[in-house]
């Protein structure tokens, strides 16, 4: 078997620059959901019903993923046509959502119509995301694996960090940030135009630049084969019956820390236009108001400032020697920032918050994979078991979804409550950290 050859900066750097196109657009959804559907005339107690939607395309389609990418004949010279697929459809889709209001359509019709453009988004920002890991799981050498990996990571913050600030940015620039009841912003939708448009010239890009090995230049580096490969499906069900114990108890940690981001996505627009910008969000004509537009503008500068404060603390977390320990210090800085979003009315104040929540992220992003990748060793069908444990995400998120509007009711319909309960939340999974069995 041959040694896969070093590949220079550029040719790593070109494996992932895709990526930096598919974050812009996760993070545009991610910052922005809860205020379109907002704006368009959603209740806040049905709020977090529009967030179902993501995490279920991703219970349906990451197994599937995972148990495909184990299969030899899924591996060579089909990544780059599903990635163009994928982003292609993300593009088209990111030109319809946030025009919603603006067709004439019945609140209802336009919630439907925003829904079923939410769930093609999702779907095809995750098939677009996918081949970018793989890629560089199976063409880069395991000397140049580290450098490959921290050039996709940066590419992803830096990606994330633009999509946060585009409709802060537009505002600034003079673009209306403000529009007719039922209406969703000019600043957002020409956020998610410009958006678009640096995706598929990413995609396009990569599409030009890579070429995948075909089977027979994969074999001369790999050791799988179509042989071997067959032996990897295996039935999901009887797979999570044999998964390890620490499976299970990171699973636990995950339900309560994606559950508090769920409510972070869902109610952090109304918790800082009432903290910083004293809206009244039980007003029915609240998310018209040019108040809850600005606030709307600045949470995506907080969640860039998170995404920033994310990548310095997980340059950090190697240095706890007990990676346990790490993670449930992480968990609840992330609780206390939480908490802390409702008594900070000064908006740049809040910047210390979600550093702290930036602080949750770059645990919850590292430290699972690691202790259930170290727990896998040996079981084998490990595409599968990633693919399922990607379960751990979406379920928690599905539920909190369901939950959500109950909850809002209980804490006297109050999104800023929300954030306290999401706090709580990080810190009753910091707890359940200490039930995880780590192993080298």
């Amino acid at each position: 078997m041959k040694q896969k050859p070093n590949m220079g900066i550029m040719g790593l750097w070109n494996l992932s620059f895709g990526f930096f196109g598919v974050q812009i657009a996760y993070a545009l959804q991610s910052a922005n959901i809860s205020r379109i559907f907002a704006t368009l005339g959603a209740d806040p107690h049905n709020l977090s019903y529009f967030w179902i939607l993501p995490p279920l395309m991703g219970i349906l389609v990451q197994p599937i993923v995972g148990t495909l990418s184990d299969k030899t004949w899924c591996r060579f010279g089909r990544r780059i046509p599903y990635l163009f697929i994928g982003a292609t459809v993300a593009v088209l889709v990111m030109c319809l959502l946030p025009n919603a209001g603006s067709l004439g359509l019945s609140v209802g019709a336009g919630m439907i119509f925003g829904l079923i453009s939410l769930m093609f988004l999702d779907t095809n920002i995750n098939m677009a995301m996918q081949p970018f890991k793989m890629l560089v799981g199976d063409m880069v050498n395991e000397k140049q694996k580290a450098l490959a990996y921290s050039l996709q990571s940066f590419l992803c913050n830096a990606g994330s960090v633009v999509g946060f600030v585009f409709p802060f940015f537009f505002t600034a620039l003079g673009i209306a940030n403000t529009a007719s009841p039922g209406v969703v912003p000019d600043s957002v939708i020409w956020s998610f135009y410009l958006g678009a448009a640096v995706l598929i010239l990413c995609v396009i890009y990569t599409t030009v630049k890579v070429k995948e090995w075909n089977p027979k230049e994969y074999a001369e580096y790999n050791e799988a084969t179509e042989e071997t490969s067959s032996h990897a499906s295996g039935n999901w069900i009887t797979l999570l019956t044999n998964a390890p114990a620490t499976f299970w108890r990171v699973g636990l940690v995950q339900f309560f820390c994606w559950a508090a981001f769920m409510y972070m996505w869902t109610y952090t627009n109304g918790a800082i236009a009432d903290t910083c910008w004293h809206v009244n969000m039980l007003d029915p004509h609240a998310t018209s108001t040019e108040a809850y537009q600005i606030a709307g503008n600045w949470v995506g500068v907080l969640y860039a400032v998170q995404a920033l404060g994310s990548v310095v603390w997980a340059m950090l977390l190697p240095q706890f020697k007990n990676r346990k320990l790490g993670y449930s210090i992480s968990l609840v800085l992330g609780g206390i920032g939480f908490a802390l979003i409702p008594f900070i009315p000064n908006p740049y104040v809040q910047f210390i918050a979600f550093i702290l929540i930036g602080c949750a992220w770059a645990a919850m992003l590292a430290m699972p994979f690691t202790f259930v990748t170290n727990a896998l060793q040996g079981y084998g069908h490990m595409g599968a078991y990633l693919g399922l444990f990607n379960g751990t995400i979406c379920v928690p998120q599905i539920i909190a979804a369901l939950l959500g509007g109950t909850i809002l009711s209980l804490l006297g319909s109050n999104q800023s409550n929300m954030m306290i309960f999401a706090g709580a939340c990080l810190v009753v999974g910091a707890l359940c950290v200490f039930a995880i069995k780590d192993k080298d």
